[in-house]
């Protein structure tokens, strides 16, 4: 096993920690901010949107398993990226990467993505160096989870 780390912003991370552990390959999620210029932000702060961080799921992941386009597949499956804004909101849709490899992965994919022309308004997501990973507090960690029992 070849465990891996990944990080998306596809509106608020609740939902998209639900879809991503779905995904075969997927060891682990935890939910948090990244993105923003407030150190140990809390969520109180994120939503104000003011500190710039983005509600994000990181992910750890095999890679043997779980190759990185498989992500980013079911990244854009579980939000339309022609609708959430691009950036300075905590809800905009982001592809955080860890590694130059997934860096030109996320680039090539994006602009497949693009030229398919899938969606009716321009594609919003951006693509950045993931930063600073500020862990949420326990209680957004599987919320929906928690919400069913």
């Amino acid at each position: 096993m070849k465990q891996q780390t990944a990080t998306f912003a596809a509106g608020c991370f609740w939902g998209v920690e639900e879809d991503f552990l779905k995904v075969e390959g997927v060891l682990n999620t935890r939910v948090g901010y990244m993105g923003g210029h407030l150190k140990n932000p809390e969520y109180e702060d994120v939503l104000t949107d003011k500190t710039g961080h983005a509600e994000v799921v990181q992910v750890y992941y095999d890679e043997e398993t779980c190759p990185y386009e498989k992500l980013l597949k079911a990244f854009f499956e579980l939000h339309n990226p022609s609708t959430i804004p691009g950036t300075k909101y905590k809800y905009r849709s982001t592809i955080f990467y860890h590694t130059p490899k997934q860096k030109e992965i996320a680039e090539g994919f994006l602009k497949e993505l693009i030229s398919a022309k899938l969606y009716n308004y321009k594609v919003k997501t951006t693509i950045v160096n993931a930063d600073i990973f500020y862990e949420a507090e326990e209680y957004h960690q599987r919320y929906l989870k928690k919400l069913k029992g």
